[in-house]
């Protein structure tokens, strides 16, 4: 096999944002685990960490600095209540964003649970050359996301294109 038909192991962090879940309880950020390992990927780091803007923003930017880190999952905090901040904290550190992400997502979201599907503020970006990626906090959206989107756009086989591919030139000027 050559270089060019071989699949890049992916270096990603998963991170839960919630103000009650645990590592014993994280259902959505286990199921994000469990679908990156299957897929052949590097699980670097998951973290829970809380509904507040500085604390995800925290995580993200030493992530972001990391070049052990190429992609970033959070799980929870999308919605449109008060305590719900990831977008806020996502989309302030974001040199590029990528809006197909979200509409594909609502897309495919609507397929199982119709309009409720506006709810979600689900976001993705770019930023130092590391993808960002805000999913909805239930198990069903982490896994919507991942199984029909996620999984081969961070697959560098997958044609006629992916994000993989992308990542040398990130940081192009």
């Amino acid at each position: 096999m050559d270089a060019s038909t071989r699949k890049k192991v992916v270096n990603i962090t998963i991170m839960t944002v919630s103000d009650t879940r645990t590592e014993a309880d994280d259902k959505s950020g286990q199921t994000l685990v469990e679908r990156v390992q299957a897929a052949g990927h590097r699980v670097v780091e998951k973290l829970i960490v809380k509904d507040e803007v500085p604390v995800i923003q925290s995580a993200l930017k030493r992530w972001i600095a990391s070049p052990d880190v190429d992609v970033v999952i959070a799980t929870g905090g999308t919605g449109v209540t008060g305590r719900d901040v990831t977008p806020e904290a996502f989309e302030a550190l974001y040199e590029k964003s990528i809006p197909g992400f979200g509409e594909l997502f609502r897309w495919l979201s609507y397929q199982n649970i119709k309009t409720s599907t506006i709810q979600s503020r689900a976001t993705a970006g770019v930023a130092n050359g590391t993808f960002l990626f805000a999913l909805p906090g239930s198990t069903g959206a982490c896994k919507d996301a991942w199984d029909q989107i996620l999984v081969h756009q961070l697959d560098s086989t997958h044609k006629p294109c992916n994000l993989v591919e992308l990542m040398p030139r990130l940081l192009e000027k």
